[in-house]
């Protein structure tokens, strides 16, 4: 797809993110399972939903630019669930890991937070009044996850024996 306009970009990012939920759809039932913290699982639990219902809204915000929702391979997700397994497989204490997987999960709010908050940028730049309150509220919520797995981050660093 060659980008020649702002909506194009636009277009190519909105794949982008589609395929990002999709693949943390598949990525966070495995983060549950091996978070050993009750509020842990709980965060994971809550942001699975969360993202059922934002690949709902990145899918009606095509609709505004009169394309397809069709996604495209995000590359950054792809990678960074692939650092995240990675960091599963290594022989840790409860406590450690689950100190882990907030990192790994912080970095995937981080990367999500950027993109939304591009999306809704170029969303408002370019007219699409209903995809920038649609990706508003994905950017919202991601806020929200990151500043709650950064106070549940307190007190499981704790008992991490920092």
């Amino acid at each position: 797809m060659a980008l020649k306009t702002l909506a194009d970009a636009f277009h190519d990012e909105l794949r982008d993110v589609l395929s990002a939920e999709r693949q943390l759809l598949k990525a966070l039932p495995k983060m549950m399972k091996k978070a050993h913290s009750a509020e842990l699982k709980s965060a994971f639990e809550k942001h699975l939903a969360e993202t059922e219902v934002q690949m709902e809204r990145v899918e009606q915000a095509f609709e505004d630019t009169g394309k397809a929702a069709k996604a495209k391979k995000c590359e950054a997700m792809a990678g960074l669930i692939e650092e995240a397994s990675s960091m599963m497989e290594e022989e840790a204490d409860p406590e450690v890991m689950d100190a882990v997987l907030i990192s790994c999960a912080q970095k995937v709010e981080h990367y999500e937070i950027a993109t939304y908050g591009t999306l809704c940028t170029w969303a408002k730049l370019l007219g699409y009044a209903n995809a920038k309150t649609l990706l508003g509220q994905n950017l919202d919520e991601e806020e929200r996850t990151d500043k709650a797995l950064t106070k549940l981050s307190t007190k499981i660093n704790q008992s991490a024996g920092v």
